[in-house]
């Protein structure tokens, strides 16, 4: 027999927060057999395309119609005291659907990032933020520091596509004619091969911001110790930029920063906006986790952490994730992947009746009251998902004949609505 093999090209790839939808993808007999260009980060997301197809109440296997009725029934039920949790792989069309249905059931909504991207999203609130898209930096970034951040092992493509290597339209030598500072912060190190290398101690980070801010703002400084006077340095080099970019990681690692330095580098980034032009760049994992955040603002003028349970949509960030879960909530829906879910939040969800409705449902770290396997978004799901730099770009999915995540919620709003309905009559 000759298997079937077909190329889908071009593809958007989810593993990092740079989406990069240039890929070229081979399918032989329903299966992933080659991605190219090569990534490492794009090679393990995509696997082969397999994944379950099971829909499970309490464990055992089930129809899908009851499936919805008993996870309606738990939803209603609890309405007003319900947790409706935006995972990753969803498209920004599925987790819109679940965000109506948190809103019809008076829930708390939060999402994937919420907790480790909270800092940076709370400074920026309090600061404002002066960012750019991908494409931007391409074009324009004629001096970039990376602060405590090598971009190359989580997200691959970030060098090449966007921030160091292209060639672009006011850059035209590419990385010839680009100025790099590599601020190496303890052990987490900048790429290597910069022009000016910066080593601080982590405990004088935020000083070292505090003293390129005053720098480039032009105020007098007493003679600095060594170890800041790499600080001062850069931000000469800064000063000199048509246009910085300061890089930055704004998902967790292995290696926690300081609490202070997502508002430390806004703060630098603005002051440079005087003397000369710059922006803050922050790398954001994949699985469209930028997209939960995009729903959310633009459907209820709040990031993460809302609550509707007064009828209307309220900003409670000092209760946000799925720590809130203990508190007063006694139902969960998931939409999306929970692969990444934390020990801690599975040992919570273990003790709360949970619904997931998404990739791999069914291969939840704890026994779901209703689980349902879906496709993932960009490999058998179309729709939108958003890039880090909060760019809305189209899934074309190399495979199909799976569930739809964004199909299922819909008709779990249904049987919601239905129910809700009959209960105010």
């Amino acid at each position: 027999m000759t298997a079937s093999r077909a190329k889908v090209e071009p593809v958007t790839c989810l593993g990092c927060g740079c989406v990069c939808d240039d890929v070229n993808v081979q399918v032989s007999d329903g299966r992933i057999v080659a991605v190219t260009p090569e990534c490492p980060v794009a090679r393990t997301w995509f696997g082969d395309g397999s994944v379950p197809e099971r829909v499970l109440r309490d464990g055992a296997a089930a129809e899908l119609s009851d499936a919805l009725t008993e996870a309606a029934a738990l939803l209603t039920h609890s309405a007003g005291r319900v947790l409706v949790y935006l995972a990753p792989e969803l498209s920004t069309q599925a987790q819109r659907t679940a965000l109506a249905l948190a809103d019809l059931l008076r829930a708390r909504v939060d999402s994937a990032t919420s907790e480790p991207a909270a800092a940076g999203l709370l400074a920026a609130q309090r600061r404002g933020r002066a960012t750019a898209t991908l494409g931007e930096i391409r074009n324009r970034a004629d001096v970039l520091l990376f602060w405590g951040v090598d971009p190359t092992t989580r997200y691959p493509r970030y060098l090449s596509r966007y921030a160091l290597d292209p060639e672009g339209s006011h850059v035209p030598g590419g990385r010839r004619g680009r100025k790099v500072i590599s601020v190496h912060v303890g052990e987490a190190r900048g790429p290597a091969g910069a022009e000016l290398e910066v080593t601080l101690d982590p405990a004088d980070e935020i000083g070292a911001l505090s003293v390129m801010r005053a720098t480039v703002l032009g105020n007098a400084l007493d003679p600095l110790p060594p170890a800041l006077q790499g600080a001062a340095r850069a931000a000469g080099e800064l000063l000199s930029a048509r246009y910085a970019v300061l890089v930055h990681e704004a998902e967790p690692s292995r290696l926690t920063p300081d609490p202070f330095r997502a508002e430390g580098l806004i703060a630098l980034v603005q002051a440079l906006n005087g003397p000369t032009r710059a922006a803050l760049s922050s790398l954001r994992a994949g699985g469209n986790r930028s997209g939960a955040e995009s729903v959310l603002t633009w459907q209820t003028g709040y990031p993460l952490a809302v609550d509707f349970a007064a009828g209307f949509p309220r900003y409670t960030p000092s209760t946000r994730g799925l720590a809130s879960a203990g508190a007063g909530v006694t139902a969960v829906l998931i939409a999306g992947n929970t692969a990444g879910l934390g020990a801690d939040a599975s040992a919570t969800l273990g003790r709360v009746p949970t619904v997931v409705i998404g990739p791999r449902a069914s291969e939840a770290p704890f026994t779901a009251r209703v689980a349902i396997d879906t496709g993932v978004a960009g490999i058998h799901e179309a729709g939108i998902a958003y890039r880090m730099d909060e760019m809305p770009l189209p899934l074309r999915p190399p495979l199909s004949g799976r569930r739809s995540a964004a199909g299922t919620l819909e008709a779990l709003l249904t049987v919601v609505h239905q129910r809700l309905r009959e209960r105010s009559t």
